[in-house]
């Protein structure tokens, strides 16, 4: 074989050896492992103003409140997150949310939902099982008592998706795939999660916060990719932008408190 095939050949190896370990750079996080920076997470609240852009104009949605608790519960100490929003308007609706984890591992265990709107309430109780997603019995008025769909794996609760991002061993290059559900929606599915890069985010008042860039585009990839800013420090989320499916705007999401 001449110098020059050789030389070709060699570059070919390259390049595949690249393509291999660039796939195998995305970690797949399992569900009941030890999460690297659990820690991060500390009791307390965040306050996130959550609004819709389109062009020039801005709309304020409402105030989303996220807090992060250890609670006792069945003689465990356990990672408990509770959310609700303040809406507005002459008729906001009500939302609030119950969720409780195994420590450290953020394996979750119960979901509850209860919502009011129109005068109308509504609960919502699922409990997370390794091979399914069940509704509760033993909750009052649970809508979704009889509800169950199949986890082919183990899977983790899409709606601390912030807290849980938190937890990761975020630096530069990290990909994370996640399998993530909603509860009361479809099966699980794997997500994947990138750190895109770094930026210095400017704050009200003259500050800034150096951020990770964090990615995701939900299997869609025909759609434009959603973009968290994590704090490089704590990795609290900073901020989030999400377009909208109609392509009419964003939804946005930033901290306030």
């Amino acid at each position: 074989m001449s110098l020059a095939a050789r030389s070709a050949l060699l570059a070919i190896l390259l390049l595949a050896g690249g393509g291999v370990a660039a796939q195998a750079a995305v970690t797949p996080v399992q569900v009941g492992q030890p999460l690297a920076r659990f820690a991060n997470l500390k009791p307390g609240v965040h306050r996130y103003l959550r609004f819709k852009q389109a062009g020039d104009t801005v709309r304020v949605a409402d105030v989303w409140t996220r807090e992060v608790r250890f609670d006792e519960q069945d003689g465990h100490r356990r990672l408990h997150i509770v959310q609700h929003w303040d809406g507005v308007g002459p008729a906001p609706s009500d939302r609030q949310l119950d969720s409780w984890f195994e420590l450290g591992t953020f394996r979750p265990l119960t979901h509850v939902r209860r919502t009011q709107k129109d005068g109308v309430a509504r609960v919502e109780a699922y409990a997370f099982q390794p091979d399914r997603i069940v509704g509760l019995k033993d909750v009052a008025d649970n809508a979704a008592k009889d509800f169950e769909v199949a986890s082919p794996q183990p899977s983790f609760n899409f709606e601390t998706d912030m807290e849980f991002i938190q937890a990761l061993p975020l630096a530069a290059g990290y990909e994370a795939s996640i399998v993530f559900t909603h509860p009361g929606g479809g099966p699980p599915a794997a997500y994947v999660f990138k750190v895109a890069g770094s930026e210095i985010l400017n704050l009200p008042g003259g500050g800034k916060i150096d951020c990770w860039v964090v990615t995701a585009d939900y299997n869609r990839p025909d759609m434009p990719v959603t973009r968290f800013w994590f704090a490089k420090g704590d990795q609290v989320m900073i901020k989030q932008i999400s377009p909208l499916p109609d392509g009419s705007g964003v939804l946005g999401k930033m901290l306030l408190y």
